[in-house]
């Protein structure tokens, strides 16, 4: 990132548009159209006038124009002369030439590859990768075929960097994943012009006996907090019903348990079986336990002999 960095703070060269060329031709075109015009019409006029033609001619040919987001360099014989920017610019004709760069942002699709990952697993991977050229020089000439270059490095890249990996790392951090090729693919070709602006993983695609063990994988998981949390809802409510309990008497214990009778007992065609602890009742178990001890006594039974039937 810090190559990046570097190149995107250059101050922007200046760019040399010399007029000398075409003013050169003009000039020579006025003279020897002069020259002739005044030899006419005698032969010493010819020679005058086909170099008029000549330059009138060639005049055009000293004139290029640049569009807004490019750069040329001008060649010299085949030699780097100089760099030249948008608009309109000069050149000798047929000893200067010139080579153009668009520098807008261009994005590449890297192909869609088989890549084994640490973990001996095949995936299907590609991605696609932002770049601009930002030294218009490096790019035209130690480089030949910029942009297939570019996404044919990113390409090996990106297989070397996934290998690295094991899979889960691999669905889990694809961002940083990206970064790691983004770094290193903007460090092999820091010398090409070019800098990476961005590298996005697009799809990942996985053999499909590996997403049903992913899927059954992520079931399990699902499962695992959904036991979590009843067990922890479970545990809530004991907690708030013991609570209740030691609040509760015996009688109002009774009670709530006749009204939760009354709550399921709304379909008569139902049967209910409902235990009732015995420490529920204990008191009215007691109280009629000695009831029926006091109506056997013997005194209750002398009473009742006493007592006139009718």
């Amino acid at each position: 990132m810090g190559v990046s960095k570097v190149k995107s703070e250059e101050v922007s060269p200046e760019y040399s548009r010399s007029s000398t060329p075409f003013i050169f031709f003009l000039i020579v075109a006025v003279l020897t159209t002069m020259i002739a015009a005044i030899a006419f019409p005698s032969p010493a006029a010819v020679i005058p006038l086909f170099i008029a033609v000549l330059c009138w001619c060639t005049l055009p040919l000293t004139i290029a124009i640049n569009r807004e987001w490019e750069e040329a360099i001008i060649l010299r014989f085949g030699k780097f002369q100089r760099l030249v920017g948008p608009g309109l610019f000069f050149k000798w004709p047929f000893f200067e030439s010139f080579l153009k760069q668009d520098k807008r942002i261009v994005a590449l699709d890297v192909p869609r590859q088989e890549v084994m990952t640490k973990d001996n697993i095949s995936v299907s991977i590609d991605a696609v990768v932002f770049a601009r050229v930002v030294n218009t020089k490096d790019s035209l000439i130690n480089i030949r075929n910029l942009w297939d270059s570019v996404m044919k490095h990113a390409q090996a890249t990106m297989r070397d960097v996934v290998g690295s990996i094991e899979l889960d790392d691999l669905l889990a951090h694809r961002e940083e994943i990206a970064n790691r090729i983004e770094k290193v693919v903007e460090e092999e070709t820091q010398n090409w012009g070019v800098e990476i602006i961005s590298v996005k993983l697009q799809n990942i695609e996985l053999p499909e006996d590996m997403k049903r063990v992913i899927a059954r994988q992520a079931e399990a998981e699902r499962e695992k907090r959904a036991v979590i949390i009843k067990s922890e809802g479970e545990l809530t409510a004991a907690a708030n019903l013991e609570k209740a309990v030691q609040q509760m008497s015996n009688r109002a214990l009774y009670l709530r348990t006749l009204a939760s009778l009354e709550d399921i007992s709304y379909d008569p065609s139902n049967t209910i079986v409902f235990a009732i602890p015995l420490d529920i009742v204990r008191g009215e178990i007691i109280g009629l336990t000695a009831l029926a001890k006091k109506s056997n006594s013997p005194e209750a039974e002398q009473k009742a002999k006493k007592q006139p039937q009718g």
